[in-house]
């Protein structure tokens, strides 16, 4: 699909991109996203928690060398929605750890983490729809959101509770909006099961934005946004089957809606100058190729950090941004994330082509906006020399997506 544009070589210098094969499409309605509102900030570690939802009476939900984005021919500022990149408070801490050696079983309650008044306030919430819920640890205290581990009888769980801080925040109306949508999109998956592992819901609130879900064992294959160490060859393997598994799965098409305006995030990221006149000139030249591709289903924030490592295979959590999106957009995300391991990097770029020019084209915008996204997000004042170090990979990856863009509308 691509000349092998994503997928960078061991060498060391960064090589322009060979063009992609013709492809031709025909023109197609625009996809007219809900109206705009104040958003949320998205958050630099772990995991993302922001995402639009259109609010309806149903619980439908929101669509030299040459190196290579793994392109080849056919053989993911503002996340989401425009929100304002602001980095978040990192996640709460876990409150009790297992010594090696030590038998398997539930933790022990920590009293003190447990009596905190947001804390406290968050499980009042719970006991309203699970009186039998008893907490057990901490796993995240946040500016937004707070996790709390316990069990329900003998089965583990995990509440999820808006924080009492974030009805003080000026993204309240926002950050309640993006918890019912992930209530709605755990419900949707109760009468509509996707061919992957995800928590099993428990129990929910609507209104008091309270999620009760099951405790799936394993463990995240990241713990950071932008991870140092890649998962290894199989686990990454693994991540990406069920990340297109997902992808290739096809529900009602009314149970989900588009959940990113490209013609906007076009504009936003070119009227601050992160996209030149020619780059917002070719993307929206492959997007008008690209009127009547199919959307895919995505999880929208197929982050590391957001998959977890379980024995029986692959956990896909947080599905705050689940919709439909042109396709590639997962794999966007992954490869914007994935800058160390060059193997990985091609295994999604070849993902990515095997769709044909069309999925190639939509890949490619998906990824320039994606880094449009990252860059954003870390380019603020204040940034110590790990994070410049990154602020500079992401320049040079935008740069490279650029010139894969740039040849793919050279061919059309």
């Amino acid at each position: 699909m691509y000349s092998s544009a994503t997928t960078p070589t061991p060498t060391a210098t960064r090589p322009a991109l060979r063009p992609p094969t013709a492809a031709t499409g025909r023109p197609g309605p625009k996809q007219v996203p809900p109206a705009s509102r104040p958003v949320a900030p998205r958050g630099v570690e772990g995991r993302a928690t922001d995402t639009r939802v259109v609010p309806t009476g149903r619980t439908a939900l929101g669509p030299t060398s040459r190196t290579a984005l793994g392109l080849r021919a056919p053989e993911t500022a503002p996340p989401v929605g425009g929100r304002i990149p602001l980095a978040r408070q990192a996640d709460g801490q876990v409150l009790r750890a297992r010594r090696p050696g030590q038998p398997g079983g539930p933790e022990r309650i920590d009293p003190s983490a447990l009596q905190t008044p947001s804390v406290r306030a968050a499980l009042a919430g719970v006991a309203r729809i699970c009186p039998a819920f008893t907490p057990r640890q901490v796993l995240r205290e946040g500016s937004r959101h707070i996790l709390v581990a316990g069990t329900i009888g003998r089965a583990p769980v995990v509440a999820k509770c808006l924080a009492p801080q974030a009805v003080r925040s000026e993204y309240f109306e926002q950050l309640v909006a993006d918890f019912h949508h992930e209530v709605a999109v755990y419900r949707a998956f109760v009468r509509h099961r996707p061919p992957v592992r995800l928590p099993r819901l428990v129990a929910a609130d609507h209104d008091r934005c309270v999620l009760v879900m099951e405790r799936v064992p394993g463990r995240p294959a990241a713990r950071e946004r932008h991870p140092v160490n890649a998962p290894t060859p199989g686990e990454v393997r693994a991540l990406l089957n069920t990340v297109r598994t997902l992808n290739l799965w096809r529900p009602p098409t009314d149970v989900f809606q588009p959940r990113l305006d490209y013609q906007l995030e076009i504009a936003r990221y070119h009227s601050v100058g992160q996209l030149t006149d020619r780059d917002a000139g070719d993307l929206r030249g492959l997007l008008h190729g690209l009127g009547h591709t199919p959307m895919q289903l995505c999880h929208g924030d197929a982050l590391l950090s957001n998959m977890l490592l379980a024995p029986s295979g692959p956990v896909l959590v947080d599905w705050e941004q689940a919709g439909w999106y042109l396709p590639g957009y997962d794999l966007a995300v992954l490869w914007s994330v994935l800058s160390g391991d060059t193997a990985a990097r091609r295994q999604i770029s070849q993902l990515a082509q095997s769709g044909g020019t069309m999925a190639r084209d939509a890949f490619l915008v998906n990824l320039v906006l994606v880094l449009m996204r990252e860059i954003r997000l870390y380019d603020v004042p204040g940034a110590g020399e790990e994070q410049r170090i990154m602020i500079r990979r992401l320049y040079d990856d935008a740069a490279l997506a650029r010139r894969a863009v740039r040849a793919a509308v050279g061919t059309r």
